[in-house]
């Protein structure tokens, strides 16, 4: 069977990410995130997966769909990378809290 890798492919990738963020932080507080740190790893690691499907979207598909935070997903992933020490827990949990279901929620309606 041949698996091509194509927007589909990453919507869908980012979509069960997205979805797996929204079922774990569902009923955890900042202290919980800071507190347990294989919670926060797992989150920060989907966050980055989220990243790195949405930079292989097509351009037409991005295109298509400015209304989407594009360059803010990809600075998020960079910042937690690049300068994981320095990342502001308060703003890693509003993201994952607010920003992240809001984002399946706009990429439901593409």
């Amino acid at each position: 069977m041949d698996n091509i890798k194509n927007d589909h492919y990453y919507l869908n990738r980012i979509k069960s990410d997205i979805s797996f963020i929204v079922k774990h932080m569902k009923n955890v507080d900042l202290q919980e995130l800071n507190d347990n740190e294989i919670l926060l790893d797992s989150m920060l690691f989907r966050m980055i997966q989220i990243s790195e499907s949405a930079k292989r979207l097509s351009a037409d598909y991005k295109d298509a769909n400015s209304n989407l935070p594009w360059d803010e997903i990809s600075g998020l992933r960079n910042r937690i990378v690049h300068d994981y020490g320095n990342v502001d827990l308060n703003i890693i949990f509003d993201t994952l809290k607010n920003d992240i279901p809001d984002l399946l929620e706009q990429l439901e309606h593409t």
